[in-house]
This record gives structure tokens, C-alpha cells and sequence, in this order.
């Protein structure tokens, strides 16, 4: 056997021990607000190609308004103005459903990228200042980049009070 089939042998092992880790959760990776961001996908019931929200009178301006799902009202969120950047183009972004309980909101996002498995002790707890109304659960590195793993079940309860 020659070193560098060892070392794929090797890769191969450590995914497999990766996957079959209660301990390391999956990760859907997306970019908004110029960030590279993550969520837990035990959260994300499914993933839809933005559309058109009726706007809410009086909502926050991170609140994009409604939209009919198969019959089902959801409340969508524009997560790349809800974390202070730029608002999510409709034309070009997608939406997360993201369900806490019995409750779903959709959240709209720039860019999906990857599902990522991660070892929880790769995950950095959040400095109490970061993110706004507590969002961030914590921060890690995928790849090169650093990424805010988002709180969803923070953002559905703050989005639907």
C-alpha cells in the first residue's frame, strides 16, 4: 500500500468515526450580512427559493412579512438585516423554514453553501457582546473561514413575540 492510500485510508476512518458521533451535530453553512454563518440542521424543516413576502404594517424592517407555504402562513426574516447588515436580494437569495417547537419562521439568507459535520468541542462559546439579542451560540472554523453558529430557537422565540 503506498503512504498517500494510507493517509485517504486514514480521512476515510475519521469521517466515518465523524458521522456515527453523537457529539458531532450537522451543520447547514450559509452566508448572510456578508457573514459566514451556521445552524444546528435539526432545526431546518426545508429550504425554498425566496418569493415574494406581503409586508407587515409596523413590523421591524428585519421582518420581511408573510408568505403562503401549502396553505401554512409563515413569517419570513430577513437574516441578513436582522444581524445588521445588508438586507437579503429576494432575487437571488433563499429561505431556511426553521421550526422550534410547533413553531416555524423562514429566514432568508444570501447564499446556502454546505451541510458540515462538527465536533462540538470544535465550537466556541459566544462572547456575551456578540450578536444582537443573544443570536450567536457560538463561533468555529470551517475551512478557512470563521463561521457564527446562530441560535434559531433564540431567533424564532424573539421573531414571533
Amino acid at each position: 500500500m503506498s503512504p498517500g492510500a494510507s493517509r485517504d485510508s486514514d480521512a476515510a476512518d475519521a469521517l466515518r468515526a465523524l458521522d456515527s458521533s453523537p457529539d458531532a451535530p450537522r451543520l447547514l453553512v450559509f452566508t448572510a450580512a456578508g457573514r459566514t454563518c451556521a445552524c444546528e440542521l435539526t432545526a431546518i424543516r426545508e429550504i425554498i427559493p425566496c418569493r415574494r413576502a406581503t409586508r407587515l404594517p409596523g413590523a421591524p424592517p428585519f421582518v420581511t412579512g408573510l408568505i403562503n407555504l401549502r396553505g401554512s402562513i409563515v413569517t419570513v426574516l430577513d437574516l441578513g438585516a436582522r444581524l445588521g447588515g445588508t438586507p437579503v436580494d429576494p432575487e437571488r437569495g433563499s429561505i431556511i423554514l426553521a421550526e422550534s417547537g410547533p413553531k416555524v419562521v423562514g429566514l432568508a439568507v444570501d447564499e446556502l453553501r454546505d451541510v458540515q459535520r462538527v465536533v462540538r468541542e470544535a465550537i466556541e462559546p459566544a462572547e456575551a457582546e456578540t450578536g444582537p439579542d443573544g443570536l450567536v451560540a457560538g463561533v468555529l472554523h470551517i475551512g478557512a473561514e470563521v463561521a457564527v453558529l446562530l441560535d434559531v430557537g433564540r431567533i424564532i422565540t424573539l421573531a414571533l413575540v
